[in-house]
Order: C-alpha cells, then sequence, then structure tokens
C-alpha cells in the first residue's frame, strides 16, 4: 500500500502559506499520491478546501496556536506514518527533531526569535524548501521551490485606459501608501486606482497612513474589499502594481499578473524582480515615490505592440514556472528526490 502523505498547515484560515499547501495538496492528488491535510478543527478554511480537492481533512482540535503546536506534536509522534510536509514555521517546530519532515518556509524570518525558531524546527528534516532563489541566498542550505498559481484566462485587452489595481493587504509594508502617492504627482493625475484587499492582521500603525494617501486621491480611488479570486480583480484593471517596501519572498500577485496577460509594475523587493524576470521593463525603486511614478508613466504610456510583447513574455515564463504544470512537476521531482 503507498504511504499517505500529510501536509500541515500553519493556520486554519486561507492566507498565502495555506493556499500553496491546497496546490500542492492538488499536485500530488493529480500524481496518484493518498493525501491529508492537518490543520486546527477552527476556522475549517484550510480543512474544507482539502476536502474539497479529495484529501483527507485531518482536525486537530485546539484553541489556540500553543495548543495546537502541543496536540500537532502528539498526533505526529503517535498517529503519523509517512512523509509529513511542514507548510510554515508552526508545524515545522511542534515538529522538530522528528523524522521524515519537509519543512517549507513561505516568510522570510522577521525576527531572532524566528530565526533561532527555524534553526530548532530544521532538526531531522529531509529538505528546506523556500519559493524563491532570494529567500534561498539568505538561508543556508534551503533549496529554492519556486509557488504557482491556480490556472487563469489569458485577457485579451480592456476598453477602459490608464486603471492601475493594487491587490494585497492595506498596508505600509506592502506599499499603497507609496502608490498613492506616486498617483497624486504630475502626469498621474488622471489614473484612477482600483484596490483588492482588507486590512486583516494589519496593526493600525501600518493602515492608517494608507487611508490618508488613499483619502488624498479623493474620488479617484475604488475600494473592492477582499475578492474571491483575483480575476474579479484583474478583470477591472489595465496595469497591476506591486510596490512592496519589505523584501518580498515570492510575489504570487506577480505571478498572477502573469497568467492573466495583464501588464504590470514591482518594486525591488527581494524576490519580486526574480518573478518577473530579468527583462521585465518595469522595476521601481522599493519605497520611492518618485521613482514609482516614473516607472507607471513609462508603463503607461508603452505602445500597444510594447505592452503585447511584454505580457507574451510573461505568460510564456508563467506557464513554463509558475503553472499548475510547473508546480506539478516540482512536486514530482521532489518526492524523486526523496525516494517516495
Amino acid at each position: 500500500m503507498a504511504e499517505r502523505i500529510h501536509l500541515a498547515a500553519n493556520n486554519a484560515d486561507l492566507g498565502g502559506g495555506e493556499q500553496m499547501l491546497v496546490r500542492a495538496a492538488a499536485a500530488l492528488l493529480d500524481l496518484g499520491h493518498d493525501v491529508a491535510v492537518v490543520a486546527p478543527d477552527s476556522p475549517t478554511e484550510v480543512l474544507d478546501a482539502a476536502a474539497g480537492l479529495g484529501a483527507v481533512p485531518v482536525a486537530i482540535r485546539a484553541d489556540g496556536r500553543k495548543q495546537y503546536m502541543r496536540r500537532l506534536r502528539s498526533w505526529d509522534r503517535t498517529q503519523r506514518r509517512g512523509l509529513l510536509w511542514c507548510h510554515g514555521l508552526v508545524p515545522a517546530l511542534a515538529t522538530a527533531g522528528h523524522r521524515r519532515r519537509i519543512v517549507h518556509l513561505h516568510q522570510l524570518p522577521r525576527s531572532r526569535a524566528q530565526t533561532g525558531a527555524l534553526v530548532a524546527a530544521g532538526i531531522g528534516s529531509e529538505r528546506l524548501l523556500v519559493p524563491s532563489q532570494f529567500l534561498a541566498r539568505q538561508l543556508g542550505g534551503a533549496q529554492p521551490f519556486a509557488n504557482w498559481t491556480d490556472d487563469a484566462p489569458r485577457r485579451s485587452g480592456h476598453d477602459r485606459a490608464r486603471r492601475v489595481g493594487f491587490l494585497g493587504r492595506l498596508s505600509t509594508i506592502k506599499g499603497l501608501d507609496v502608490l498613492a502617492e506616486a498617483l497624486a504627482q504630475r502626469g498621474l493625475d488622471d489614473v484612477d486606482l482600483v484596490v483588492a484587499g482588507d486590512e486583516r492582521w494589519v496593526p493600525d500603525t501600518d493602515a492608517r497612513p494608507v487611508r490618508e494617501a488613499l483619502a488624498a486621491l479623493g474620488d479617484r480611488v475604488s475600494l473592492l474589499g477582499r475578492v474571491d479570486s483575483p480575476d474579479a480583480f484583474f478583470d477591472q484593471v489595465d496595469l497591476a502594481v506591486i510596490p512592496s517596501r519589505i523584501a518580498e519572498s515570492f510575489g504570487l500577485v506577480v505571478a498572477e499578473a502573469m497568467a492573466a496577460g495583464v501588464p504590470f509594475v514591482v518594486s525591488d523587493a527581494g524576490a519580486l524582480p526574480e518573478v518577473a524576470g530579468p527583462a521585465h521593463p518595469w522595476v521601481a525603486r522599493s519605497g520611492d515615490p518618485h521613482d514609482l511614478a516614473r516607472t507607471l508613466r513609462d508603463a503607461l504610456s508603452a505602445d500597444t505592440e510594447q505592452v503585447r510583447t511584454v505580457t507574451d513574455a510573461a505568460r510564456k515564463r508563467w506557464e513554463d514556472e509558475y503553472s499548475p504544470a510547473a508546480g506539478r512537476e516540482r512536486v514530482r521531482r521532489l518526492l524523486e528526490e526523496l525516494g517516495v
């Protein structure tokens, strides 16, 4: 009988790391493996998504993160057979020292405590996976293992002109205030801004400057709130902007824009230029509204042929690197390396 592969979640709701867990589970199922997904029992977003794919949901009853970690460790010691793929630092640290584990880190550690926890979490693991070459260079011994997106229809074009969009948390670390300041500058005063996302998990100190910067643009801003699918966002924009201040570990919105055939501007924060590719023409300095404004003017003034050339190249890169087929092949090669 083939061994079951378990994927353990960081959280119970579908954040970025949990979405990648679900995509990895889907790839494993497509490859014919027996798959179970382990997560806290409340809320049930991750477990419901796993069950919807056909994976076995394993609910860990827990009131808070500490209890989840204790009970996950006990479950892993007494019930798990086969490989455990830990998506995030929480399950990796909870099962530290246990064998037959993959540690998959989705974000750069942000503190000494997290760095120390990662060292402890790696004890006994067979691989440390990270989503980019950028992050692998920060962490010795890590193996790049790029994220991928869901399938997406390619847009053929947009009737509206000069409508830029932001998708993500409404936070200064994501650079939304920088984008708003850029749009207040010369030559961009006729550009509208579409914002998709919310302030969940955003401290007020990071959310308040964003609210103030958006308010300064007045009725040029459309707030969509949290969207169920990136399609609902890309259908409304002519240019996507990913203006992060922090060093991003990957850049999923970049890959989603590439899939959708929507032109995009990125900052040079972390792995964003890596995901976009070395030939991508529209990269701005992180945290610099003047340089972002210059880059936006360049992108918005590009003619139809130039935009088509850029989006064709981006779509081809997505197909090769960040599509479900590319992700499934990465999973297949990983399991082959591990002898599964």
